[in-house]
């Protein structure tokens, strides 16, 4: 028994006519079908940075400096899409079935998916710097991208802390934000000291800690020195953040002393 959809009655499947598919519907369902093909392997993970932006398919997450970017469900999955396929063009029947696989949506979903990304990371449909429209055909992601994942089975990991009074933090790689508010990576609870100071990357794929002002009130100083721009740190360098002097230690395995054998008077 099946619904009529003019009357609401049931009526036998046999009183039903089946209506052959038009041509143009014909090729939309195989489109459909190929994306469904396309996508039915496992999804890989992507951990990625781009820019000042890093995006984890695991946790879920898009981070700038230290901070979440809200994105719908949905957005976050083109996103992850673009990037994981990226240089490459993604067609328009491949992200339906892979953000939509149950449902019919109209192309303008998608054009607002990809709106809501651009807003969030700052990119422009005009001159674009991630997500470039390829019109007619899909979408690309074009900005420069690395895969974290891969530095950091590539890459030995570079361990570095900071140091004040007798506190010390370990930092981790990608962005360390410094700052008043108790979410931040290093939390310096004294006067003078913003609620997003400053930040201090380390970057284990290029070797290379850099500090930068997250655009606080009183500054940030380094050797004495205003922080305008990001700026490379090494070993023993003192940052000023308000009342707080902070060590940056960087750790050399070059440098390690060997360790001295203790003698011991047998009696």
């Amino acid at each position: 028994m099946l619904t009529d959809g003019r009357t609401g009655r049931f009526r036998p499947a046999r009183c039903f006519r089946r209506r052959p598919l038009s041509p143009g519907a014909g090729r939309q369902v195989l489109r459909k079908l190929e994306g469904f093909c396309r996508v039915a392997a496992a999804r890989a993970t992507v951990r990625v940075r781009f820019a000042q932006f890093t995006i984890d398919s695991d946790t879920r997450q898009l981070v700038r400096g230290g901070s979440e970017i809200h994105l719908s469900p949905k957005a976050f999955d083109l996103l992850c899409t673009l990037i994981e396929s990226r240089p490459k063009v993604v067609e328009k029947a491949d992200l339906h079935a892979r953000i939509w696989p149950d449902t019919y949506v109209v192309d303008a979903n998608l054009n607002i998916l990809i709106g809501e990304i651009r807003r969030a990371i700052g990119d422009s449909a005009q001159e674009p710097i991630f997500i470039r429209t390829v019109h007619g055909v899909g979408y690309a992601f074009c900005g420069t991208a690395v895969d974290v994942q891969s530095a950091r089975a590539a890459v030995e990991p570079l361990f570095c802390w900071v140091a004040w009074g007798s506190k010390t933090c370990q930092l981790s790689e990608g962005d360390n934000v410094i700052g008043r508010d108790p979410r931040c990576s290093v939390w310096l609870d004294a006067p003078g000291v913003s609620r997003r100071h400053a930040s201090i990357r380390v970057d284990s794929a290029s070797r290379r800690v850099t500090l930068a002002d997250l655009g606080s009130t009183n500054g940030t100083f380094l050797r004495r020195a205003p922080v305008h721009a990001e700026v490379a740190l090494t070993d023993g360098d003192v940052i000023k953040i308000g009342a707080v002097d902070l060590t940056i230690r960087l750790w050399a395995t070059d440098k390690v002393p060997e360790t001295k054998r203790i003698r011991r008077r047998v009696k």
